[in-house]
């Protein structure tokens, strides 16, 4: 299949390099070393390469699909960041040849906000009934977990969850997304629960069941749906909703909860299913805030534990391009002493570098980008960073997604150049 795409791509490049991706603007900011924005590779980067041709099929013929992970904590079930990124490379479209959006679909979602919990600001959730949560965060969660690190349970025969695909306090590089599956991840407890969909049109749909996935296929492309449980007795668990559609492009999928470190990723006991599922070709690791918040914080111990989460990756796609992102710097807070800075943000970027290294995927320095040891306060002062310094304000998480785009972006450019240059 690659032969195909790079001889097609010999035809085309001459064209995209005339109108490379564009990149976003971004502020000049003194305190921070936004010329060092780029993504480094300590050793083997082939399967970026892989992934960047899967990435121009996309955006030059219109044909396949990428799919991209986002994985962390609080600064990725907060949403704004993973929203932003969405929102740029969606904007790549203008370079298929359908000049179309490549909105393939939303991705796996969780209705946090039915865990009584802040949902991600790219949609919304309504929801009726009482519902029980498990978090990955919970040292013995009641529920098995899947990807989302959450999970929640009803035996209530009037429960629901309504799913909208509008963003809370739209953008304006916000854009619509629609889905014509929606798949319920999740299973039944000692009954016979199971979940239907109600459309906005008044259809009532049943499910095609496999592998513990609900999936629906609905008679139209919607942007909004309700998800409804019909049972006598027993209880059903969702650990996640998946919306795609049929289209060619790309797929953006962010999953984090509040507090999450790497081993609360290791409670996750569905997570391969998920994979398989989501199927992604980048996964970008942002977990390791709060493994580093403890003092005793070992280097060895945070790389076993993400050796073993890559490990769990690459059963599932071997061929995954990985790419970490360093910890932002962050203070730790003494009601003696007020806040000081958390001095294992250079382990932690240390750590990073080695892992990359032997696993053979890029680095985006975030760490490094931000100003280094102690630049949170600066951060702050700008109105990017919030007074707990280790959360951004969401003019700090647009541009860190900003950021973040243009990193990736500089990258794929150059993988274009010497596609041409080997023609």
């Amino acid at each position: 299949m690659f032969k195909k795409t790079f001889t097609i791509l010999s035809l085309l490049l001459p064209v995209v390099l005339s109108a490379q991706p564009a990149l976003k603007e971004v502020p000049e900011l003194e305190f921070a070393a936004l010329d060092r924005n780029r993504i480094v590779f300590k050793g083997d980067s082939s399967a970026f390469e892989r992934f960047f041709d899967r990435l121009a099929s996309v955006c030059l013929m219109d044909e396949g699909k990428v799919n991209i992970l986002h994985a962390g904590g609080s600064h990725v079930q907060g949403g704004t960041m993973t929203r932003e990124f969405r929102n740029d490379i969606l904007s790549l479209g203008s370079l298929t040849g359908a000049g179309r959006d490549l909105d393939a679909g939303r991705g796996l979602i969780f209705p946090f906000s039915a865990a009584k919990t802040n949902n991600p600001s790219s949609f919304k959730i309504r929801r009726e009934g009482e519902w029980v949560a498990s978090k990955s965060i919970q040292r013995e969660p009641q529920a098995r977990l899947g990807l989302c690190g959450m999970a929640i349970t009803s035996s209530d025969t009037s429960a629901f969850v309504r799913v909208v695909m509008a963003p809370r306090n739209p953008m304006p590089s916000d854009r619509s997304y629609s889905f014509e599956k929606l798949s319920v991840l999740g299973y039944a407890t000692d009954g016979d629960f199971v979940p239907v969909l109600l459309t906005d049109s008044g259809d009532t749909l049943d499910a095609e069941m496999k592998d513990s996935c609900w999936s629906f296929r609905l008679p139209a492309p919607a942007d909004s749906a309700t998800v409804r449980l019909c049972g006598r007795e027993g209880s059903f668990t969702i650990t996640g909703i998946l919306l795609e559609n049929d289209r060619p492009g790309i797929t953006v999928t962010g999953t984090g909860v509040n507090g999450a470190a790497l081993t609360a990723y290791s409670r996750c006991q569905d997570l391969e299913r998920d994979l398989a599922l989501v199927r992604p070709d980048l996964v970008i690791f942002a977990i390791g805030i709060n493994d580093a918040v403890s003092k005793d914080f070992s280097e060895e111990t945070f790389k076993e534990r993400y050796r073993d989460l890559v490990r769990r990756v690459r059963s599932v796609n071997p061929d995954c391009a990985l790419l970490f992102v360093t910890n932002n710097d962050s203070f730790r807070r003494s009601r003696r002493s007020g806040y000081y800075v958390n001095t294992n943000g250079p382990k932690a970027e240390h750590a990073f570098m080695s892992l990359a290294e032997e696993l053979g995927a890029g680095v985006w320095d975030q760490f490094e980008i931000m100003g280094g040891l102690g630049s949170m306060k600066s951060w702050e002062a700008a109105g990017l960073a919030r007074r707990d310094k280790v959360h951004f304000t969401d003019e700090g998480y647009v541009l860190l997604g900003d950021l973040l785009y243009n990193a990736l972006m500089e990258k794929y450019a150059e993988h274009l150049e010497r596609r041409e240059g080997n023609e």
